[in-house]
């Protein structure tokens, strides 16, 4: 390992969540990078729906906590060590995490589709701790060098980008398309941004919370809608995207789609939905899920640092690794949009 000027601690301060409700703070040792691998110091962590999900039920699905658990998987910070077969020119590097290291063999992994990897390797996902620590290892390819333009509060929120960027894919935006978003959180707003990165002219976003309906005109919406009107959103959408995991406006969404219009399905909703089959053949509409992304940082990066996307405006608020549990429970606070730990204070 080869440490920078001068050197990681010997131990450093984590938050482990050890079961539902109950976080603590723990000293553990500084860990080693192995071949190939760096050892970052973290310098921002986005709080995820994810990690509120964790800290209030213990499990999402059939990931389930069943042992200590360190949250946290939207990264940024300097890499502080290098192991072997790592360029020692990178110590000292601000870098940008993605956070799931896939095994690169599989058949999901050599058709390119590596977030389908079924030995993925996710931060904060069970067993996998995730970063809220002063240092986390990474593989050296996952930590992605950073320009200036791009300040640790943005490389962190690269990861909901992603989703974004991904999703938006999916939905085959682009110049002139008409996209309706619901939804108008942290993945909701910036696939708002993407879509207008994108080229599509109009851009819908639906949502029952008045500060994030107007978060959504400051972040690339053409219109912003309340989602209990009866009225709807209207119809024929090229493209919809669901980041509100919410049946009724999954509906909605489908329903306000034109002919051979795609629904993506992004929000974390219930197990099994209803759709509108009759629609769906008639239309020849696609509906299709998402699961992360996969080789989108680049394009992330460059969205960043262009301006193209404005993630420092997403922040609401910021928290030392001290205040995690008050961070996971801000998400619920009127006018919170994106909170931010920063484990180095």
């Amino acid at each position: 390992m080869t440490p920078g000027a001068s050197g990681p601690a010997a131990t450093m301060r984590v938050s482990v969540l050890h079961e539902a409700g109950r976080l603590e703070l723990a000293d553990w040792p500084v860990p080693a990078p192995g071949p190939g691998e760096v050892l970052v110091e973290v310098r921002s962590v986005g709080v995820c729906g994810s990690d509120v999900h964790y800290f209030q039920h213990g499990r999402i699905g059939d990931f389930v906590v069943r042992s200590p658990l360190v949250l946290g998987h939207e990264v940024s910070g300097r890499i502080a060590a290098a192991g072997p077969g790592v360029d020692e020119g990178r110590v000292g590097s601000r870098v940008a995490v993605e956070p799931g290291a896939a095994c690169g063999a599989c058949a999901q992994c050599k058709a390119g589709r590596y977030n389908l990897c079924p030995d993925m390797r996710f931060f904060a996902t069970p067993p996998v701790d995730g970063a809220l620590a002063q240092y986390v290892v990474v593989r050296a390819d996952l930590a992605f060098d950073l320009p200036g333009a791009v300040s640790d509060d943005d490389a962190a929120l690269l990861e909901p980008l992603s989703v974004g960027i991904w999703a938006t894919g999916k939905a085959r935006v682009t110049a002139g398309s008409s996209v309706l978003i619901a939804g108008a959180g942290p993945i909701g707003l910036v696939a708002a941004q993407v879509a207008r990165a994108r080229g599509a002219t109009t851009i819908a976003v639906t949502d029952i919370a008045p500060h994030r309906l107007a978060a959504a005109l400051r972040n690339g919406a053409t219109m912003a809608l309340d989602a209990r009107d009866p009225a709807g959103p209207g119809q024929d959408f090229d493209a919809f995207l669901d980041c509100s995991g919410a049946p009724a406006a999954i509906s909605a969404g489908i329903g306000a789609l034109a002919p051979a219009g795609r629904a993506v399905l992004v929000g974390m909703g219930p197990d099994e939905v209803t759709l509108p089959l009759g629609r769906l053949q008639q239309r020849e509409l696609t509906v299709t899920g998402t699961f992360r992304y996969a080789n989108t940082w680049p394009a992330a990066i460059g969205l960043a640092a262009s301006g193209a996307v404005d993630l420092s405006g997403l922040v609401t608020g910021r928290f030392g690794l001290a205040q995690a549990e008050q961070a996971l429970r801000s998400t619920t606070e009127p006018g919170t949009i994106k909170s931010i730990i920063e484990p180095w204070r």
